[in-house]
């Protein structure tokens, strides 16, 4: 994975940053084995509506988009007339099972780009830059790896194709049950890495909160066992304000999770903040989190909610994240 390095001190009188990241892919079946064919666009339909509201809070979202994104045009059509009118920028996001060239056995652990060999995860990283190239006029910069998974040798790859800001570690969640990488220890802070330290790594943002945050690491795997959890005990800690891992996102997590991660991290000294959320979720029934047009308004109340709380509640401020290395490597 990319190596952790020592974050980046950032001064205290600065004011919190938000980025928004829409990781914008197909709509698949998350809980069914992976398929090749599952590449419909059609919940782009509905990207529109999470616009309007980043446009009403002065915000340019970062669209990471994957292949069937940039290959097709209900894809890409309305996303990049976002991006030509300087409402959003574009990046990268590798789904590799759908991702060509296919020579890689289809399975939970090469859906990971990061677990592919070096020639696999580059040529597949390769394709979907040219892709997102003739699709949107624009070369991307920014990556963010499908479902978190960096590698051994993502920070190469990265750098031999022109890449300057990886979006991709997902503190503190760990995803080996699964084949994928493990961020228990990862931090939220920014920080150089790859040859030379001259490419940014912005975290995904997420942490251990309550009374036992110190201990996340180890106690909050073991109360996630399965007979604890028949026994609802990690929703008796999250009540009693003892531990609660957090993930800045509307997905699974309501506003007032997201204001208690936020005010937790500023406490302990973060200053740049990325709220996350799939595409798809802005299409009710296209995947979990979002059933009915009912919750796709709780959805983005959320969402606003959150904005106005950022902007208006703790005096933050949005960006993008080139502005944010231009500025950091002032």
């Amino acid at each position: 994975m990319i190596p952790p390095s020592n974050p980046i001190t950032l001064p205290a009188d600065m004011r919190p940053i938000l980025l928004v990241v829409v990781d914008t892919e197909e709509t698949f079946a998350w809980n069914r084995p992976f398929s090749r064919e599952a590449t419909s666009v059609a919940a782009m339909g509905n990207i529109a509506k999470g616009q309007k509201l980043f446009a009403e809070f002065n915000v340019r979202p970062v669209y990471v988009v994957d292949y069937p994104i940039a290959d097709q045009e209900e894809g890409y059509a309305q996303l990049a007339q976002f991006i030509a009118d300087d409402q959003g920028v574009i990046g990268a996001h590798l789904h590799p099972w759908v991702s060509p060239p296919f020579s890689e056995q289809l399975n939970s652990r090469n859906s990971y780009p990061g677990n592919l060999s070096h020639e696999q995860e580059e040529q597949k990283l390769q394709l979907l830059t040219q892709r997102i190239e003739k699709s949107f006029g624009i070369k991307p910069k920014i990556y963010k790896a499908g479902r978190y998974g960096i590698g051994p040798n993502t920070a190469s790859i990265l750098a031999k194709l022109g890449y300057e800001v990886d979006l991709s570690t997902a503190p503190p969640f760990d995803y080996r049950g699964d084949g994928g990488p493990d961020f228990t220890t990862a931090t939220n802070q920014p920080y150089w890495f790859g040859e030379g330290k001259k490419m940014l790594e912005i975290p995904c943002t997420g942490s251990y909160v309550g009374l036992l945050n110190k201990y996340g690491g180890n106690l909050h795997p073991l109360i996630h066992k399965p007979l604890l959890q028949q026994l609802r005990i990690p929703g008796i800690f999250s009540r009693l304000g003892l531990l609660e891992r957090i993930r800045l996102t509307p997905e699974g997590y309501d506003l007032e999770d997201l204001k208690r991660l936020t005010n937790h991290l500023i406490a302990s000294g973060t200053k740049i903040f990325t709220l996350s959320f799939h595409s798809p979720s802005l299409a009710p029934g296209a995947i979990d989190y979002v059933q009915d047009e009912a919750g796709l308004q709780r959805f983005l109340a959320t969402i606003a909610g959150y904005l106005d709380f950022f902007m208006n509640t703790i005096g933050g401020e949005a960006s993008t994240p080139l502005e944010i290395k231009q500025r950091l490597a002032l």
